[in-house]
């Protein structure tokens, strides 16, 4: 493979990568925790979106709990982007194993 066409790849794979960052951005996840009395909405920028808290969930003698079960949803919530961007980094790159940080 010559340098000219070497050079088109990248510049192709590059701008397919900046339209995936621009699609995965605008993606959404919901998760859930505590048997789906804690629920997150996260987004591809690792924003939290909503926060929705069943009231039977809201115990005053035990505010540890929900605490525990909010830190869960929000961080499963986190994993799933960081999945769904590794999956479509992935399909991108054809399996190069590039650092996350490149997106």
């Amino acid at each position: 493979m010559n340098m000219g066409n070497m050079m088109k790849q990248m510049q192709k794979m590059q701008k397919d990568m900046a339209k995936m960052q621009e699609d995965l951005q605008q993606r959404t996840l919901e998760v859930t925790s505590g048997g789906g009395v804690v629920r997150v909405e996260v987004n591809g920028k690792k924003e939290i979106i909503s926060l929705e808290i069943d009231p039977q969930a809201v115990d005053p003698e035990d505010v540890e709990m929900l605490q525990d079960m909010i830190i869960a949803a929000v961080n499963e919530g986190l994993r799933k982007i960081d999945e769904m961007t590794m999956a479509e980094m992935k399909k991108l790159t054809g399996g190069l194993n590039l650092p996350p940080g490149l997106l």
